[in-house]
């Protein structure tokens, strides 16, 4: 069974750092491309980020670019989230998916889901 699962989410202060972890479970990142999106109160799910280990292609969406750094242990089959200067506006569930890796971080490219990890960073 294919499966992602979050972890690591918290409340943090403005200007702190958190980082989120991303266990898969069932494929390995040579089968699909691992991406972080957001989903806050009232709005859309935006991507984040995303990586893929076969095509060497890491994206990032301009909001967090120099800020968020997306890395995958495919040792561990384990892809991470670190995620620094947080603001208020980071305040969101935040989801790992598995899927395709493409400069737009498209959620229709996503073929399994975790159920999110909240980040609430306070000002």
């Amino acid at each position: 069974e294919i499966q992602v699962v979050e972890s690591g989410g918290g409340l943090v202060q403005a200007g702190g750092s958190l980082r989120l972890s991303c266990a898969a479970s069932g494929f390995t990142f040579d089968d699909f491309a691992i991406a972080w999106f957001r989903q806050a109160p009232g709005k859309e799910r935006e991507g984040v980020s995303c990586t893929s280990s076969s095509t060497g292609n890491t994206y990032y969406a301009d909001s967090v670019k120099g800020r968020f750094t997306i890395a995958s242990d495919n040792a561990k089959n384990m892809v991470y989230l670190q995620m620094n200067s947080l603001k208020p506006e980071d305040t969101a569930s935040y989801y790992c998916a598995a899927g395709q890796c493409n400069a737009w971080i498209g959620i229709a490219d996503m073929d399994y889901w975790g159920k999110g990890t909240l980040v609430t960073v306070s000002s």
